[in-house]
């Protein structure tokens, strides 16, 4: 399904711009709006969870009479993911310490708690602290919440799979729980980042991509999925009026984020789906086939990994006032700049780490096939 790569690519270049862009809110009115539009940005987050949800568990739900089930998935979830994950930890943690200029430094500092990343379990420490205070390997909850999300799905869909409408419901249910906990942990006095780390409260979006994955792959799935893509929209949208209009009531603002954390979760899947669904000439899906948003999908694991690295760096110690001051230029003008030359070096990065290391791992797949239907173009 090359559309896919195409909304990779979307979620990918939407967190690239959310890091090197929204953090760094400047006075003025032109810089504040730049800075809240690409702050949606961070919704690329919870588009790769919708469409995780849909990949991993249309790949699972293929192979759910396979002989080796269990063992083929996680051996190719590892040759995917942990040589680029546990490779850069290597250098972190016992490279990096060898050069003296580093000692000291907030990149030195994160030794004292490498075993949460080892473990994947950056969101966990993140959920105790409620605070993103992780600095440089912060933005690696995300992929704990999917590794988190790996250890329970494969089950799920292995026992529940053989009658489609028993996994549908479950992965509704899944989702409204996610969904409705959420609420409930923010009344409740969960503190924002909890609420938004740990993998129990990103579910829904998860789940939603997985009952899409199955109810697509079901007789009469594709025109049934057409059918709900404009209800689906339009949920989405409502949970969002719902959510503006309450925004001075007297409630949580941990609650009205959970609510509208929900509503975007509904609309990535709309999304989602249009993408999948969509004529071949329309625009949409045209631009979803697009070279330039292939590229980024396919190098788009990298990408995530590498980018905070240099984002949190021009963040932290400011490099766009000091760049806007070398070059004479405005701070407007030096955070393009400076953003445009971090995803260029985050894209070279990310091109060298698969072309000449994760490659070879991804070769080893072979040793464990996986069973694939190809269910759409």
């Amino acid at each position: 399904m090359p559309v896919l790569d195409g909304i990779r690519g979307i979620a990918i270049l939407a967190v690239l711009l959310f890091h090197f862009v929204a953090p760094e809110n400047r006075d003025g009115l032109a810089n504040a709006t730049v800075s809240w539009l690409f702050s949606y940005g961070a919704l690329g987050v919870d588009l790769f969870f919708v469409l995780s949800g849909f990949l991993i568990t249309g790949i699972l739900y293929d192979a759910r009479t396979d002989e080796h089930y269990f063992r083929n998935f996680y051996m190719r979830r590892v040759l995917r993911i942990f040589p680029l994950y546990y490779g850069v930890l290597v250098m972190i943690f016992l490279v990096l310490p060898l050069i003296p200029e580093l000692r000291g430094t907030e990149l030195s500092g994160l030794r004292a708690h490498q075993a949460w990343a080892w473990l994947y379990a950056v969101n966990i420490y993140l959920a105790i602290h409620d605070g993103w205070v992780l600095s440089y390997i912060e933005h690696f909850w995300s992929l704990a919440v999917e590794e988190q999300f790996y250890l329970i799905w494969p089950l799920a869909v292995w026992l529940l799979a053989a009658k489609p409408r028993v996994f549908l419901t479950f992965s509704f249910l899944v989702a409204a729980a996610s969904f409705i906990g959420r609420i409930a942990a923010s009344l409740a006095g969960a503190g924002p980042v909890v609420i938004e780390v740990l993998t129990p409260f990103q579910l829904d979006a998860l789940a939603i991509g997985g009952f899409f994955a199955v109810y697509l792959r079901q007789p009469g799935g594709e025109a049934g999925a057409r059918r709900i893509v404009v209800p689906l929209a339009l949920a989405g949208l409502g949970l969002l009026v719902i959510q503006f209009g309450a925004r001075h009531l007297t409630v949580r603002a941990n609650v009205l984020e959970s609510v509208r954390g929900g509503a975007f979760h509904l609309l990535l899947a709309a999304l989602l789906l249009k993408g999948l669904l969509g004529p071949v000439s329309s625009g949409w899906t045209r631009c979803l086939l697009s070279r330039p948003l292939a590229f980024l999908g396919k190098y788009s694991y990298g990408l995530y990994v590498y980018h905070h690295f240099l984002s949190y760096y021009f963040s932290s110690h400011h490099t766009d006032l000091m760049l806007a001051a070398g070059l004479g230029c405005s701070n407007m003008s030096a955070l393009v700049l400076q953003a445009a030359a971090g995803i260029a070096i985050s894209i070279v990065l990310a091109w060298l780490s698969y072309e000449f290391f994760e490659k070879h791992f991804l070769q080893l797949k072979r040793y464990w096939p996986s069973s694939h239907a190809r269910i759409l173009r």
